[in-house]
């Protein structure tokens, strides 16, 4: 790695969109209490990529469930668009959710069986005030959606999401993001069901949805290179604590924590020896 592979943007002056201030979530009481997310600080601004990386148990999902608002904070507090959140009921969550989307690692389970496609890409239409539009101006917009990940809506038209492939059914989960257009995207793992191909190009249509929509994406992810592919900004998170963050070519290019140096040495490299002295033979048998 000697050049970032694409140019990333400096945000440290545009507005922000979503931070927080030591936030935190423990789990359980006493002895038995678990911190899986630690005082957390974190400002993500307006049109930027953002990555946060870590292993298995580091207190990512965690902490992603926590920006959806699907679990509280313990401790601390997370701002929206620079004031408190606010989701103390059902109406303000729902408002919220206009501004924050989500993509999940499983896309099987993020679809109502019973629901056509028709039917899922009508709702977020509906959701953005589209019900008055006629059907002709629905139809063109489901049409351009799926244009945009590379689908056909007439192949895709009266069928249900299982009938999809994997790959097809995340890129029906971007293709409703472009519909719902939110100010922030949440993708929690969005490539780890997928083969590398899908992988590819998956990653580039968040790019590409990024720069058409103008909003900002918090990419969760333990694959540090993916990280430094697609992100301007980069958070390392480790036992539920961020060790480190910056600009992604500098934290992946110029490390200063030694857990951020230990994910960038266990990436595997082609024309070099695996150095397996980080891995925990007898605990991964």
């Amino acid at each position: 790695m000697n050049e970032p592979v694409r140019v990333q943007k400096d945000f440290k002056n545009a507005p922000l969109c979503l931070s927080g201030k030591g936030v935190t979530k423990i789990f359980g009481f006493g002895d038995k209490k678990t911190v899986a997310v630690d005082h957390v600080d974190f400002e993500f601004h307006e049109g930027e990529f953002v990555s946060i990386v870590g292993e298995s148990g580091s207190g990512k999902t965690t902490l992603s469930k926590m920006l959806l608002g699907l679990s509280n904070a313990t401790e601390g507090e997370i701002f929206f668009q620079g004031k408190p959140r606010d989701i103390s009921s059902g109406h303000k969550k729902k408002e919220y959710w206009k501004g924050i989307q989500a993509i999940f690692q499983d896309p099987f389970s993020s679809f109502n069986t019973f629901q056509k496609i028709d039917t899922v890409l009508l709702d977020c239409i509906n959701m953005r005030g589209g019900k008055g539009l006629s059907r002709e101006e629905k139809f063109n917009m489901m049409s351009e959606a799926c244009q945009f990940v590379n689908l056909e809506f007439k192949e895709l038209t009266n069928k249900y999401p299982f009938e999809l492939s994997g790959g097809q059914m995340q890129r029906l989960m971007i293709a409703r993001i472009f519909l719902l257009k939110p100010k922030i995207l949440l993708a929690d793992e969005p490539t780890s069901m997928v083969d590398a191909c899908s992988r590819a190009t998956i990653l580039d249509m968040l790019l590409n949805l990024r720069d058409e929509i103008g909003m900002t994406v918090i990419f969760i992810t333990h694959d540090i290179g993916l990280a430094y592919y697609i992100s301007d900004t980069v958070y390392i998170m480790e036992h539920g604590k961020f060790v480190e963050y910056g600009k992604a070519d500098e934290v992946i290019l110029h490390p200063n924590a030694a857990y951020t140096k230990r994910l960038i040495s266990d990436v595997p490299k082609i024309h070099e020896a695996w150095d397996l002295s980080t891995v925990d033979l007898k605990q991964e048998a």
